[in-house]
């Protein structure tokens, strides 16, 4: 087998399949078909003389010769995707970029107003997309170009470039005047006493629950809703209480209305932070919201 027999869309087939290990999220991360994927891979496996993958547990595992492929190819993509790019400029007051990012609802809520004031002063012609997804997609994506960045409290997001930008605690808010807040105490006499609340829990945010969890608490949820921008009118007309981060619940309290406990919660602590596909990194339009998005929130 010679270079000049392998076509550059087979290899882009074949560093998908391996990254998401299955052909069909492959076909939908390169916008092909699945017949199209399938075919490729097909002509890949008679240049190469190697299956490249296998079925198993609804979707494929890679061959000894697929995994020795694979930081090479991945390698040469992005080798090339940079020198395509390197010339490229971007300017801010002329681009009519889309850049589509991963962010929660709480992390619009937090983040995009401001994010949004900037653009219209430096940018006014650059959209964003916010799009949810999987954590476990979100390197491959990242990978892809489906999504530029990733903006967020992301643990198990592992394989990116990053950032960090804010450190921030988990806390407690009630409605103003709670009977809960009124009696004052701390350490372990106050994490004993949250027994007495009753709480409202996000699905979509699986650290609060685990740490209801942790406290032996889920006897006490009330309500679980899928978003956390739903809390403040559920929590300001109610006794419920809701696990949330500082910064956020600093927002809903400067309006009034709202009472903040801090006390020694498991996993109280987080970071925010910005994920990016190395892939990515020096182009131009990318390094230009990185450093848009580091000035405005990195502490």
């Amino acid at each position: 087998m010679h270079i000049k027999d392998i076509d550059l869309n087979l290899l882009r087939v074949f560093d998908a399949v391996y990254r998401t290990r299955n052909v069909s999220r492959a076909a939908e991360l390169l916008d092909l078909t699945q017949p199209a994927a399938s075919q490729a891979l097909t002509r890949l496996r008679l240049l190469i003389q190697d299956p490249l993958f296998v079925r198993a547990g609804g979707g494929v595992q890679p061959t000894p010769k697929a995994d020795r492929l694979a930081d090479a190819v991945r390698s040469a993509l992005g080798l090339l995707e940079e020198a395509l790019n390197e010339s490229a400029q971007f300017e801010p007051l002329q681009s009519r970029k889309v850049f589509r990012i991963h962010m929660s609802d709480i992390g619009e809520g937090r983040f995009l107003p401001d994010l949004m004031v900037a653009l219209r002063r430096q940018a006014p012609g650059v959209r964003l997309e916010t799009l949810p997804v999987p954590r476990s997609e979100i390197p491959p994506l990242l990978d892809s170009g489906r999504i530029d960045f990733a903006f967020g409290f992301l643990p198990t997001v592992k394989d990116t470039q990053r950032v960090q930008l804010i450190k921030d605690r988990y806390v407690v808010l009630l409605r103003a005047g709670h009977p809960f807040a009124a009696k004052k105490r701390s350490g372990p006499a106050l994490l004993k006493d949250l027994r007495q609340l009753e709480f409202v829990a996000v699905r979509t945010h699986s650290d609060t629950l685990r740490i209801l969890e942790m406290l032996q608490l889920e006897d006490r949820m009330r309500l679980t809703t899928e978003h956390f921008m739903v809390l403040p009118a559920i929590v300001r007309a109610t006794d419920l209480a809701v696990v949330m981060p500082r910064n956020i619940a600093l927002t809903f309290a400067s309006d009034g209305g709202y009472t903040l406990i801090e006390p020694a919660l498991p996993l109280r602590d987080f970071t925010v932070a910005l994920h990016w596909s190395k892939r990515f990194e020096s182009d131009p339009g990318n390094q230009w919201l990185r450093g848009l998005i580091e000035g405005l929130f990195k502490e």
